[in-house]
């Protein structure tokens, strides 16, 4: 029986595929560890589909008698929600419609998490921290980030960690090794088609992913395009998008926020690394230190990966500037 203090994590959008997905994951040990006792606060939309569903999900964490799992909050009200939490992971987004512009999209999930920002801050522990994977998650972080007074910029992470690990299984299967050989891949900008998995400092094996590989054509033509436009494929293939995936990855953003040493992909605040704009939240390695985390800004870009960043920035200014009147 453990003795640790429970920690309290919030998750929304927590009846919906990824939240399925993620919340047997959570309460079984696998991101916060094999003795961290949790407790669930789960939001769902306050109305009587998602919170019946959300019941429903409750018995059947219920019934898997996780011994980690020592309480659950159903709700449909933020501060409710987010009262106390030391995680906060924002799942749940509006889906973009038949026909609507992602500008409508952009305008419409960032009220969603100028709320969630505001109880966040309001009721959130001291130590909260905040992952966000509801798309376009650069931007919607930025959002719930810019509603903040006591929480810091630095407890706002978003998460591109899916198409860190989608990118290093694409290198694998090429190279015809295992997974544990690929190291060292981190991805830049926005969790879009444009973001850039950096396979010019990747290795496999310890030795240059470039060399390993040996085609430098379809590592620049067919492997950017395939991890960038991997979500495009599984719906396409499926039906409907990425849950289980996503769900793991978030599974691996905060379990590696939460290791002191690790390096990984996270979208963060730019500060105006990598030629970023400093106002923009994109995709970077990030350093986990024993009080946060730090950025590694030491890699050197050569020319076909600084105009693949300014591509992505591009993007991420522009989403910016579609919702520059939701920031506070």
């Amino acid at each position: 029986m453990s003795t640790k203090k429970p920690i309290r994590v919030a998750v929304t959008g927590a009846a919906g595929n990824i939240g399925y997905a993620l919340l047997f994951r959570i309460a079984s040990g696998a991101m916060l560890g094999p003795d961290q006792p949790v407790i669930l606060q789960l939001l769902e939309i306050p109305v009587e589909g998602p919170q019946k569903a959300l019941k429903g999900v409750a018995m059947e964490l219920e019934d898997c008698a996780f011994p980690l799992l020592q309480d659950m909050i159903l709700t449909g009200d933020a501060e409710v929600a987010f009262k106390d939490v030391n995680w906060a992971l924002l799942v749940g987004s509006k889906p973009r419609g038949p026909g609507m512009e992602r500008a409508d999209l952009l305008k419409d999930n960032g009220k969603i998490f100028i709320a969630q920002g505001q109880a966040i801050d309001k009721v959130a522990a001291d130590d909260a921290r905040v992952a966000v994977v509801g798309n376009p998650c650069n931007t919607n972080v930025m959002i719930a980030a810019a509603q903040a007074k006591r929480l810091s910029a630095d407890r706002f992470t978003a998460m591109v960690r899916l198409d860190e690990n989608r990118g290093r299984a694409q290198l694998a299967k090429k190279a015809g090794v295992s997974i544990n050989e690929v190291s060292d891949l981190y991805i830049y900008g926005n969790h879009s088609p444009t973001m850039f998995a950096d396979f010019t400092h990747t290795k496999i094996g310890g030795k240059a992913a470039a060399d390993v590989i040996g085609d430098e054509a379809w590592l620049k033509t067919d492997f950017l395009p395939a991890v960038g436009k991997r979500g495009a494929a599984i719906i396409e293939a499926r039906g409907v998008s990425s849950a289980a995936s996503a769900a793991n990855a978030l599974i691996d953003h905060v379990r590696d926020l939460t290791t002191v040493g690790k390096v990984h992909s996270v979208a963060v605040k730019s500060e105006g690394r990598y030629g970023f704009n400093p106002d923009v939240w994109a995709g970077m390695p990030v350093k986990t230190t024993a009080t946060g985390h730090e950025v590694i800004d030491s890699y050197e870009m050569d020319d076909f990966a600084k105009s693949k960043i300014a591509l992505t920035n591009d993007e991420l200014v522009g989403e910016r500037e579609t919702i520059k009147d939701l920031l506070a």
